[in-house]
């Protein structure tokens, strides 16, 4: 069932949103009599159900392996008559992706709700948090603007962001209707995904299907590194690269970065394999959109 992905800067108030959805989703089943609507429950993933601290967002590894205990509560949790709320940070576009593959994969529809609390007021809240011991705490200074400076703010020009309701700070409550409209519907039966091949687990992958992916992947940084070799000093601009064009930032790019984004690639496509005349088109997109 859907898949809910609420993302904001850190003491937004998304916990707070997310409670919201779960009251009236739980109210509009029980009060349904439909027999597909009064099945559904509802499930909420955040780092208090995870067991997870401020303090994992304070180091690189610890804050990966938070990232990977979610990924892996909502990939447990998406199911035919449940409805994922993952109120986290989410604020790493190429997780977003990850999360919205692993709904797509089951053929279910999802959305990103988007916290838009401004800064100063997140600061706000973040230090009262910090002095109310009761509560689940604030993020200790440094920690709170390293997360604010590292938000990728969701897009709904991309597909993975879409359908994006974004909730003005001064909102009483979320779109209720819409969302639940965009993802269960309106009337007669769920709505479903139909899975693309870059989502569908295929029964077994070509002979040399890996040895493709590693060698596809490289082969584009390669042009992109030699790119940059020989335009030195100049920022942006379009690479082409094989019949497909890469849209680099507006900054350069180091070798590091560019594998960090093929990893990422490989793992997401290791399982769900491409035919092997989609790998190139498929990750050149995946980078212009890690880029954008």
């Amino acid at each position: 069932m859907p898949l809910i992905l609420v993302s904001g800067y850190p003491s937004s108030g998304k916990t707070y949103r997310s409670n919201q959805l779960v009251e009236h989703f739980q109210t509009k089943i029980q009060a349904s009599c439909e027999a597909h609507i009064s099945r559904l429950s509802v499930v909420l993933i955040n780092d208090q159900t995870l067991g997870l601290s401020r303090d994992v967002y304070r180091e690189a590894r610890s804050e990966k392996d938070a990232r990977a205990a979610e990924y892996s509560a909502v990939k447990r949790a998406l199911g035919r008559d449940t409805i994922v709320i993952a109120d986290g940070l989410n604020y790493i576009k190429g997780f977003r992706y990850q999360l919205y593959c692993e709904a797509k994969a089951v053929q279910t529809p999802s959305c990103v709700v988007h916290v838009g609390a401004p800064i100063d007021q997140c600061r706000k809240i973040n230090e009262r948090l910090l002095n109310e011991p009761e509560s689940d705490g604030g993020y200790q200074d440094d920690v709170f603007e390293n997360l604010v400076y590292r938000y990728e703010e969701p897009n709904g020009m991309t597909r993975w962001d879409s359908p994006l309701f974004t909730v003005p700070f001064e909102d009483a409550t979320p779109p209720f209707e819409n969302i639940w409209n965009a993802l269960i519907g309106t009337e007669g039966g769920l709505k479903k995904v139909k899975p693309n091949q870059a989502t569908v687990m295929k029964p077994a992958a070509e002979s040399d299907y890996l040895y493709e992916l590693d060698k596809t992947t490289q082969e584009v940084l390669n042009a992109i590194m030699g790119w940059q070799k020989d335009h030195v000093g100049e920022v942006g601009g379009q690479v082409p690269v094989g019949g497909d064009q890469v849209d680099l930032p507006a900054s350069a790019l180091s070798l590091p970065q560019l594998q960090r984004i093929r990893r990422q690639f490989i793992s997401l496509n290791r399982q769900h394999s491409l035919a092997k005349t989609r790998i190139h088109g498929s990750f050149v997109e995946y980078l212009n959109s890690s880029f954008a």
